[in-house]
Order: structure tokens, then sequence, then C-alpha cells
């Protein structure tokens, strides 16, 4: 039988205009049940990964209201799949430059095998289940905006 949970294991999450701190991810999920943390930090690259490999000079996030919501939402169903016991998420939105951290999530379990795959799940879900799309722009000054996620 699982310890009963004393505390909420949904420590951070946010969408925010500011720059992101791996430390403050990383400091909000210790636990002293938790022998494995997993880390995931994106960035924004120079190039796309779907545009056949177009150089990016910049590009902006933006949210939809219910960003926040459903980011809820995707970190609680992260929570009952796995033996989570701390979990944090936060993306960033406006305007970024090649370099900039556009998100970090860090989840805690007893085990490294199941913190890879809660943090896998967990950012694999935000960025198909969360509305936030991204406004790349590219060296040739041409723009394209990028959906993974359909509205609520």
């Amino acid at each position: 039988m699982e310890p009963m949970r004393t505390e909420e294991p949904i420590r951070l999450l946010a969408v925010r205009e500011t720059p992101l701190s791996l430390d403050e991810v990383f400091a909000a999920v210790p636990h002293t049940e938790a022998g494995g943390t997993a880390l995931f930090v994106g960035t924004v690259r120079d190039h796309d990964g779907h545009a056949e490999g177009a150089a990016v000079t910049s590009l902006a996030y933006e949210a939809h209201p219910t960003a926040a919501a459903r980011l809820r939402e995707v970190a609680a169903a992260v929570v009952a799949d796995f033996p989570v016991r701390a979990l944090a998420a936060v993306h960033r939105v406006g305007e970024l430059r090649v370099g900039d951290v556009a998100v970090v999530v860090a989840v805690a379990c007893p085990h490294r095998e199941e913190a890879f795959a809660a943090c896998r799940r967990l950012i694999d879900d935000l960025k198909r289940d969360v509305p936030i799309w991204k406004h790349q722009t590219f060296a040739d000054g041409s723009r394209e905006w990028v959906a993974a996620c359909e509205l609520p």
C-alpha cells in the first residue's frame, strides 16, 4: 500500500512573460521520498525542425487564456499516472531570441526510470495539449505560426 501523500505534488505551474529560472523549477521539486529527479529544458534553436531547417532569428510564444488551466490538467494527469512526489512546469510567452529558455519541467519520483518517464510525458503532453503557439521569424524575413495544440 502506497503511503498517503500529505502535500500537494504539483508545486509550481506558470505561464509567464519573464525569463525562466532552472534553479526555481529545480528548487520546487525536492522530496524525501524521491530518489530520482528529471529536468527538461527547452530552448529556442537557430533553425526550424519542420520548415526544412530554415534559419530562425527569433520567435514569440502566445498563450490562450485557458493555457494555465490546461497546464494544471496535464500536470494532474501525470501525477495520477506516475508515482510523482513533486512536479513543476513553467512556459515562457512573449518575444524570445535564439538560446533563450522557453520551457522548464521537472518531476521527482521514487526512482529514476519513473522520473524520466513522467518528465517525458509531462513535456510531451504540455506541447500537445496546452494552447501555447509560437510565431517564428526566419532569417529571410518570413514568418510562420506553429500550433501543436487545438483550442479546447
